[in-house]
């Protein structure tokens, strides 16, 4: 019985060591960065630019590089039409709505967002019937005030009810400091935003809707016999700009919310505030610049593709495959790459079943012991429970293991991202 249980005991130790082995694994190398031998070259701090509040954002990992005054809140003037835009391109994608339909301009639209106004305006004429696609060309290009509200009033029934449907997507897409009262940006009591969430709100209608953010791109449209051009000047001023929109009230200044895509890479700069017209387009343009020239994405990681195989008790298999479900990107300063460390926090007992998709632990990414990115790890396959005898025999395994297998998750020693 002793010659019994000592066997036992040495399987136990072996199985505690390949089971701790696994618990602290570290995430495959991703491949090296050629790098000429020049010294470092420095990374200058971000211009000053003229703006209340503004953000500059990698649109591939929605990282804030750069900010001033990011979750201030500002009056978002018609810079609220991104908003609109992207209310009603997901009404349109969930087939609520068509850009066939023919929406009737109302009274309320005609008064509050017509010729008659001191504000933008399509020059929709009153009682008529107009196709929402050319109500969302009019909007998103001319910055039509009518065509915004006729939009909200076809798509929600009325202004009122579509702006709860603009704080709803709002909420949803984890814009916290920003309220919606109306479809224009028309000033009005409670109705603000932040330079943070209308970055979060562009990447979003980038990723989101495509086709219909390329309308910011267009230069000009006409309707009604009257051709207007787009407010965005810097779709003039630079080709690897392709949106996204401008506003302007007394009140709020100048704003611009802009993209522009070179190679690989996006970037997204906000300015709210600014002293005039070139003003905030300078401003937008300068931390587009200085994005794209001080700052490099990589992708770490692939999705669906094993970043560690820990030992699984009483499982069918001895092993479970763990990954990330999507690409794992990271947007630093050039030449901080090699400083990147990534961490796997994985269980050190994992006992079956396990479903596909189910998270296992958190894979996180540091730049100079900082967070930077984080992804769940998750089981990448079914790992239903072994048979009788595999179960009893990985529980006497266990049972020489003690409170082991309470034990709390361990961190993974850092991986070298050379």
């Amino acid at each position: 019985m002793c010659f019994f249980r000592r066997t036992l005991a040495t399987f136990a130790a072996a199985a505690l060591v390949v089971g701790a082995a696994f618990a602290q694994q570290t995430p495959p190398k991703p491949s090296p960065v050629p790098r000429p031998t020049v010294p470092e070259a420095p990374v200058p701090p971000p211009p000053d630019v003229d703006g209340k509040a503004w953000v500059l954002m990698d649109y591939a990992t929605g990282q804030i590089l750069a900010s001033k005054n990011p979750d201030e809140r500002v009056e978002p003037a018609s810079i609220t039409k991104i908003m609109t835009d992207y209310v009603v391109s997901a009404e349109l994608a969930n087939g609520k709505i068509k850009m066939t339909d023919p929406v009737t301009i109302s009274e309320h639209a005609w008064r509050g967002g017509g010729a008659g106004t001191d504000g933008s305006t399509s020059f929709l004429k009153l009682n008529s019937q107009v196709p929402l696609k050319d109500l969302l060309y009019g909007m998103i290009i001319q910055s039509g005030n009518d065509a915004a509200i006729a939009l909200a009033e076809h798509t929600a029934g009325s202004e009122e009810a579509f702006a709860n449907l603009m704080n709803a997507y709002a909420k949803q897409l984890g814009m916290t400091g920003s309220h919606f009262e109306n479809a224009s940006g028309y000033p009005i009591e409670n109705h603000y935003t932040t330079a943070r969430d209308i970055a979060i709100l562009s990447r979003a209608l980038i990723h989101d809707f495509p086709e219909d953010y390329a309308i910011s791109a267009v230069k000009q449209f006409e309707w009604n016999g009257i051709k207007q051009g787009n407010r965005n000047t810097l779709l003039w001023r630079d080709p690897s700009v392709d949106g996204i929109k401008t506003g302007h009230t007394a009140a709020a200044g100048y704003c611009l919310a802009a993209s522009a895509k070179q190679g690989d890479s996006r970037m997204i700069a906000i300015v709210m505030g600014a002293s005039s017209e070139k003003a905030r387009a300078d401003s937008a343009m300068a931390l587009l610049n200085y994005g794209f020239r001080f700052y490099e994405s990589h992708k770490l990681y692939d999705a669906n593709k094993p970043l560690a195989t820990p030992k699984l008790w009483k499982g069918e298999t001895d092993t479970l495959p763990i990954g990330i479900t999507q690409p794992l990107d990271v947007t630093v300063k050039r030449g901080q790459y090699d400083r990147l460390k990534a961490t796997m926090d994985i269980p050190a007992t994992l006992i079956a079943p396990f479903k596909k998709g189910q998270q296992v632990g958190t894979l996180r990414v540091t730049l100079d012991g900082k967070p930077l990115q984080s992804a769940p790890l998750v089981a990448l396959n079914d790992a239903p429970q072994g048979g009788f005898f595999k179960r009893l025999w990985d529980s006497i395994l266990l049972w020489f293991h003690g409170d082991k297998k309470d034990d709390a998750a361990a961190t993974a020693p850092a991986a070298d991202t050379k």
